[in-house]
């Protein structure tokens, strides 16, 4: 019953009800309009069902104790991908110990790859899915930040620690990469 009579209301007036009027059980409502969305975010970089189901949670966990630093400076939902993104990462930099920059210089992209003159308009979405698996998790994030859930440079800098030039940067970098292996991958035989 509660879950029903907040469905129209939004996650900044449920934080507010949470951390203003002391009501955590509203976090339910949250947990669970949000909880299959982190999920998915965290399988997309684990590819294990369990491990990410677990993460899931943790994530959510750990949303709920930072509740009261949530400024509402950015929607709620990308401050959530924010934390997804960051524990992913996190993760998997210290199971591969992926540092972006080593790993770049050894992952390194031809110069007269321009993205500008790139011909993508018949990528398909299993060939993109593909791609988007060989590149570097870090570019993956940059990606999906971007283009899937729509945030700003800004928020993506903020979401990953670094500037917002970097964030232009690496995007660009991220983008040829993913030009470039589609050319190799799929355009190469034709």
């Amino acid at each position: 019953m509660l879950k029903d009579n907040l469905k129209k209301t939004s996650d900044e007036e449920i934080i507010r009800q949470i951390t203003q009027a002391g009501k955590q059980e509203l976090f339910e409502v949250i947990y669970s309009r949000y909880y299959s969305k982190v999920l998915d975010k965290c399988y997309s970089f684990l590819k294990d069902r369990n491990q990410a189901e677990e993460f899931a949670n943790d994530i959510l966990t750990k949303a709920y104790e930072k509740l009261p630093g949530f400024k509402g400076t950015s929607s709620f939902s990308s401050w959530l991908y924010s934390i997804t993104y960051n524990y992913c990462i996190d993760y998997l930099r210290f199971k591969k110990k992926l540092h972006y920059p080593n790993w770049n210089s050894q992952n390194d992209i031809p110069e007269i790859i321009d993205e500008s003159e790139a011909e993508l308009n018949d990528v398909n979405y299993d060939n993109l899915l593909q791609i988007m698996e060989m590149i570097h998790p870090e570019e993956k994030v940059l990606l999906l930040m971007k283009y899937q859930d729509n945030l700003s440079l800004k928020e993506i800098g903020q979401t990953l620690r670094i500037s917002e030039d970097a964030v232009k940067m690496r995007l660009k970098r991220a983008r040829t990469r993913v030009i470039y292996l589609y050319h190799q991958k799929f355009l190469s035989d034709n």
